[in-house]
C-alpha cells in the first residue's frame, strides 16, 4: 500500500481550510495544498497529482458531488481517492456519498487533533 503523503484540501471557508492545514501539516506531516472551489481543484489535481483530496460537499459554484463526477472524468484524476467534508451528517447522505465514489466522509465541525489521524485510518482501511 502507498503510504498517504499529498493532500489537496477543498474548502470555501478560509478559516476551515487554515486549520485543516495546520493540522494536516503540522500534526500529521502531510504535504498539503488548498483551495478553495471545485473548479480550481479539478486543474489543481490533474497538475499536482495528490494521493488524496478532502473535498467539502457545500461550495458555492460548483459543489462536492459534481466536483467528483468531473474529476472521475479526466483520466489523470479519475483514479485518485475523494474524501468528502461536511456537516450534513444524516446516515443516508453519508452512504450517498460513499455511493457516488467517496472513500468515506468526515465530518464537520472536525477535531484538528485527530484529523490527520482519521484520514490516515481511513486510507489504511480502503487499501488505496
Amino acid at each position: 500500500m502507498k503510504p498517504l503523503q499529498r493532500i489537496l484540501h477543498v474548502e470555501d471557508d478560509v478559516s476551515i481550510q487554515e486549520v485543516a492545514k495546520v493540522a494536516l501539516e503540522i500534526v500529521g506531516g502531510f504535504e498539503v495544498t488548498s483551495c478553495d472551489d471545485g473548479q480550481t481543484a479539478i486543474s489543481r489535481a490533474d497538475e499536482w497529482q495528490p494521493d488524496l483530496i478532502l473535498l467539502d460537499v457545500m461550495m458555492p459554484g460548483i459543489d462536492g458531488p459534481t466536483t467528483l463526477d468531473k474529476l472521475r472524468e479526466q483520466a489523470s484524476t479519475r483514479e485518485i481517492p475523494v474524501i468528502f467534508m461536511t456537516a450534513k451528517v444524516q446516515p443516508s447522505e453519508i452512504e450517498h456519498y460513499r455511493t457516488i465514489g467517496a472513500l468515506d466522509v468526515v465530518i464537520k465541525p472536525f477535531d484538528p487533533m485527530m484529523l490527520a489521524e482519521q484520514l490516515r485510518t481511513i486510507w489504511e482501511r480502503s487499501n488505496v
